[in-house]
C-alpha cells in the first residue's frame, strides 16, 4: 500500500512499505552522482583477483538493466585464469598477424567533425600521460598491442549481441554494459571498455567455444594500480547544451 504523510523529518513517502524522507533522496542521488562522475577507464591494473562472490554479485546487479520488451538480449563470457592467459597470447598473434575479425562495422569515418576533435583531445591526455607523442606512430602501435593483454587486469568480460547484430539489440547491450560499469565502481572494482579487443571476434570466439552471438566489446576488469599515470586520466564532458535539447 502507498502512503504520504508529514512528520517532524519533512516528507516522508511510503513506497511498498519504506519510508524514505526528502533527505534521504538528497543522500541517495548525492551517491549516484558521486558513482557515475567518479566512474573512469582504467588503463593499469594490479595482479590479485577480484573475489568470485564479489564477481557473482557484480553481474547479477548488472542483470537488472532494461531491455526492450525485457529481451535482454546479451551474452557474457567472463574470462579469468589460466584461459584469460592464452586469450591474451591468441589475440596478440592475431594482431602480429594483422589478422582482425569485427562482428559490428567500425570505420573512423563513421564520427562527425566535433567527436573527432573530442577523440583527439583524448588521444592528447591519454600518451601524454604514457609520455608518447602524438607523431610517435611506432610507440602507439606498441600500446595498442600490450593493452591487448587487458592492460594487466587479471579478468576481462566479453558481452555479446545474441544472435544478430541489430542495432536496437545492440543498444540495449550497451545499456547493459553502463549498468555492468556502475555495478562494478559501486564495488570498488575497476574496468575499461576496450573496443579494441572487439577486432579479434573469431580469435575469442575460439578460445572460448562462443558459437552464437555478435561481439560487441570487450571490458577489463580488476583492481586499479593507484600509481600508474596513466590512471589519473580525467576525461571531460560536453556542456549539456551541446548534446541535450529541452522541448516544452
Amino acid at each position: 500500500m502507498i502512503g504520504i504523510k508529514v512528520n517532524a523529518s519533512g516528507y516522508i513517502a511510503l513506497v511498498q512499505g519504506v519510508a524514505v524522507t526528502w533527505s534521504h533522496r538528497a543522500e541517495l542521488s548525492g551517491a549516484a552522482e558521486k558513482l557515475i562522475r567518479g566512474r573512469r577507464a582504467t588503463r593499469a591494473f594490479r595482479p590479485e583477483p577480484v573475489p568470485e562472490e564479489t564477481m557473482r554479485a557484480i553481474f547479477s546487479l548488472a542483470g537488472a538493466a532494461p531491455s526492450n520488451s525485457n529481451a535482454q538480449p546479451w551474452r557474457v563470457e567472463v574470462v579469468s585464469g589460466a584461459p584469460r592467459d592464452r586469450l591474451a597470447a591468441a589475440l596478440r598473434a592475431a594482431h602480429a598477424a594483422r589478422r582482425t575479425s569485427v562482428d559490428l562495422p567500425y570505420s573512423d569515418d563513421m564520427y562527425s567533425p566535433t567527436q573527432r576533435k573530442r577523440r583527439a583531445a583524448f588521444g592528447s591526455q591519454l600518451y601524454g600521460a604514457l609520455g608518447i607523442g602524438l607523431d610517435d606512430h611506432a610507440a602507439r602501435a606498441a600500446y595498442d598491442a600490450e593493452s591487448l593483454g587487458f592492460y594487466g587486469a587479471p579478468h576481462v568480460a566479453f558481452l555479446f549481441v545474441s544472435e544478430q547484430d541489430n542495432p536496437r539489440l545492440a543498444a540495449d547491450v550497451g545499456g547493459y554494459m553502463q549498468t555492468l560499469l556502475l555495478a562494478m565502481s559501486a564495488y570498488g572494482v575497476a574496468s575499461c571498455p576496450q573496443g579494441l579487443l572487439s577486432f579479434y571476434a573469431d580469435e575469442i570466439r575460439a578460445e572460448l567455444g562462443v558459437t552464437g552471438g555478435k561481439l560487441l566489446v570487450g571490458i577489463s576488469f580488476g583492481y586499479a594500480d593507484t600509481i600508474a599515470r596513466v590512471n589519473r586520466v580525467n576525461t571531460g564532458r560536453a556542456a549539456l547544451e551541446e548534446t541535450t535539447t529541452f522541448h516544452g
